[in-house]
């Protein structure tokens, strides 16, 4: 079972990242600055307190009077712990925090008589609206650290994203059989990354398949190539044989292996890209009748909608020979063509295409599943689909069940469909670049 997962980019992914971290940064920043300076504050509050104390316990032993603001002597909310201090003969600072998170600034000095004289203060008003204004500025700076990280990484993953999206693109063309696409060109740019890396490698890695495909091919060719002189001979000899039933069995698997070998060279012809499509105009449901009708058969034709195409005629009567050779080997009557526009469909009543066929392709030396392929080589439909390749059309297989009925159901069928192009290909085997038409509302 898949499991369901969140597609994200890996522009949001990084700048995420960015943003937690420089987030992070700016609160722990923060912290440490808003502590280093309320302590660096409180510092100051209890050395002026402590300068303070010194100079009221001198008026007081000179004058014997309290003639200092907020002096007291023995006052009952004097702190335990600096009590005790000043009790010890020591003079010292104490603070206190309040409710609200003001502080309270204490000091203590012991006098001659026995008695401790203190002073009382609170954090005075500039020191807290100063701590605020740090506060406040250290909030602004830590939103914009963190909103210039998210933009810095959305710009850098986005850069990133968009190198690996055209190095995807261009590898999907290459899969598709665009074998002179490089996937290291299509990404561009002056930068050199890891994506640069991954872009060669993935090129290195198509020039090997290329060579070891155009290795394989020309080894088919040369093997079919070779074969057919004495293929040719062996049917030459069997036919001045005297007649007779060995006579006929000679001749036709001479006849198969012949077909066979042809089968093979145009395999390897279209495998090497070089076919070029011959183009004429012609009108598609009357082409079909007649080559259909001139090849014999139990066949019927039905052309729901004619229409004249631009196409390689020779090339379209090989796809659709090979087609209804491959529903009359494989299928059973009856056997049905029917044109549509530039849609052409091939449907038997057979057990229908392969599993394997219908998720892969048509590949050759493959026949699929028994019961529909128990004979031939999975060449036909290998050279159908070429041949449709070298035409610009598109070549589809589906297999036909009742309405409602699950996948797992047996098929009342198999259609094969066509698909022409609109514009055909030119002779470079590229399609035309038309100019744009204005769009009208007909």
């Amino acid at each position: 079972m898949r499991r369901a997962g969140i597609r994200t980019g890996l522009r949001w992914k990084l700048s995420a990242a960015i943003a937690l971290v420089g987030a992070l940064v700016a609160i722990a920043l923060s912290l440490v600055v808003h502590n280093a300076a309320r302590v660096s504050m409180l510092d100051n509050a209890r050395d002026l307190a402590d300068e303070r104390v010194l100079i009221a316990q001198r008026n007081y032993e000179l004058s014997g009077r309290l003639n200092f603001p907020n002096a007291q002597i023995d006052d009952p909310g004097l702190p335990p712990e600096l009590r005790a201090k000043a009790q010890e003969g020591r003079r010292a600072t104490f603070v206190s925090d309040r409710p609200g998170g003001a502080a309270d600034i204490w000091a203590a000095v012991p006098l001659k008589d026995g008695h401790v004289m203190s002073l009382h203060t609170g954090f005075t008003d500039r020191s807290s609206d100063i701590l605020e204004d740090l506060d406040q500025a250290l909030v602004i700076g830590s939103i914009t650290v963190v909103l210039g990280g998210s933009a810095l990484g959305v710009l850098i993953g986005g850069q990133l994203s968009r190198r690996l999206r055209k190095a995807a693109a261009a590898a999907n063309q290459v899969a598709a059989g665009e074998t002179d696409v490089r996937v290291r060109d299509a990404i561009g740019g002056v930068v050199r990354d890891e994506t640069d890396d991954l872009a060669r490698a993935v090129d290195a890695m198509t020039e090997t398949l290329q060579q070891r495909l155009e290795a394989e091919r020309r080894v088919t060719a040369d093997i079919a190539h070779e074969l057919r002189t004495p293929v040719t001979g062996l049917l030459t000899a069997a036919e001045l044989l005297p007649p007779g039933r060995p006579t006929e069995l000679v001749l036709d698997r001479a006849k198969a292996m012949r077909t066979l070998v042809e089968d093979v060279l145009e395999v390897a012809r279209l495998d090497s890209a070089s076919e070029r499509a011959e183009l004429q105009d012609i009108v598609l449901g009357e082409f079909v009748a007649r080559r259909v009708a001139a090849k014999g058969g139990d066949v019927t034709v039905r052309v729901l909608h004619e229409s004249e195409v631009t196409t390689d005629p020779r090339r379209l009567e090989r796809v659709l020979f090979n087609l209804l050779a491959n529903a009359a080997r494989h299928g059973r009557p009856p056997i049905e063509v029917s044109v549509e526009g530039r849609v052409v469909r091939v449907r038997d009543h057979g057990p229908g295409f392969p599993e394997g066929l219908l998720a892969e392709g048509p590949s050759r030396f493959r026949t699929g599943s028994a019961d529909r392929a128990g004979r031939g080589h999975g060449l036909g439909l290998t050279i159908a689909a070429g041949q449709a390749r070298v035409m610009g059309a598109r070549l589809t297989f589906r297999n036909v069940r009742p309405p409602g009925a699950p996948e797992d159901a047996p098929a009342e069928g198999a259609v094969a469909v066509l698909w022409l192009p609109e514009h055909a290909p030119t002779n470079t085997g590229s399609f035309p670049m038309l100019p744009d038409q204005p769009t009208g509302g007909d």
